[in-house]
């Protein structure tokens, strides 16, 4: 099942679902107070729901009975970000052997991960704000993962038992920051700095997790093209070596990587810049859309 969360007129976001109706994607919003009050009556945030199990609700929940007014065209539907606030947003740095070979770097011995604050998370449609004193900034598509059991110091073996879904992470970075600080925090948590979603999709909806394109345009020009076939460390060991260095939580997102092609990688180099528009992709996951500002703007 694909989960969402969604804009409500009055303001409020709510969790939702995809469900296809008649040939046609709808985004179903299942706290609606038209629906049945089984439906009314659950937890009104999507961390809820993967805190008490996604795959738990999956099956009610797609056979359920929707009224009219909780229904829209999903192409109609204002998308928040799945998981606006996730406890954390575990990183991967030199992950993708292409990209490596574009530096000319040989793969780390153990997985290379940073923590990106929760805080830096928007969703579909809203705008990466690029601040007057912060230059040289990258997108990176990458595959995330949601965390749907607490996971700490768990074998690799058992890693895939702790995740509730995926969805697209484009994983924005000041290089600059990062390059003067020789550290990835504050290059990677500057505010609108994670661009996530466009929905969850449970672990069933994907054939194969570790065979997966993972695309970026920006401008509508194609700067990245990767596939987590590629992947030096794959989910399991990278959800397995980080719960080794702090617990991971319901609703925390594993960001796996990004394949070569980012900004730096292109002559001249493809820095984003206020006006442009980029378009991330991950096969079976959709297309997350984000504008990019000048901090101020809207």
């Amino acid at each position: 099942m694909r989960f969402i969360s969604l804009h409500r007129a009055d303001g409020r976001i709510v969790p939702g679902i995809i469900l296809r109706r008649d040939g046609v994607d709808m985004a179903v919003d299942v706290t609606h107070p038209a629906n049945p009050p089984w439906y009314a009556a659950l937890p009104a945030d999507l961390l809820a729901w993967v805190e008490a199990g996604l795959d738990t609700l999956s099956a009610r929940l797609a056979s359920g009975r929707y009224a009219d007014a909780a229904c829209v065209p999903l192409s109609q539907a204002s998308l928040a970000a799945p998981l606006p606030r996730p406890g954390k947003v575990v990183g991967a740095a030199f992950n993708f052997h292409d990209a490596l070979r574009e530096r000319g770097m040989p793969p780390p011995a153990s997985p290379v991960i940073f923590i990106k604050s929760g805080r830096t998370v928007i969703g579909p449609g809203q705008a990466v704000r690029l601040a007057t004193d912060v230059g040289n900034v990258t997108y990176e598509a990458e595959l995330g993962v949601v965390i749907g059991r607490t996971a700490l110091r768990i074998d690799a073996a058992d890693a895939m038992d702790h995740v509730a879904g995926y969805l697209i992470v484009n994983d924005v970075s000041a290089s600059d920051m990062v390059r003067a600080d020789k550290a990835f925090v504050r290059g990677k948590s500057q505010p609108t700095f994670c661009p996530c979603g466009p929905w969850i999709a449970t672990p069933d909806e994907i054939a194969d997790a570790g065979a997966l394109g993972v695309r970026l345009r920006l401008d509508g020009i194609a700067r990245q093209q990767g596939n987590t076939a590629d992947l030096v460390f794959g989910i399991a060991e990278l959800i397995a070596h980080a719960s080794t260095q702090m617990p991971l939580d319901p609703g925390d997102i594993i960001a796996t990587g990004t394949p070569a092609g980012v900004a730096i990688a292109h002559d001249p180099p493809a820095w984003l810049r206020a006006g442009s528009a980029m378009i991330a992709e991950v096969d079976g996951l959709g297309a997350l859309h984000n504008p990019i500002v000048a901090e101020g703007r809207t």
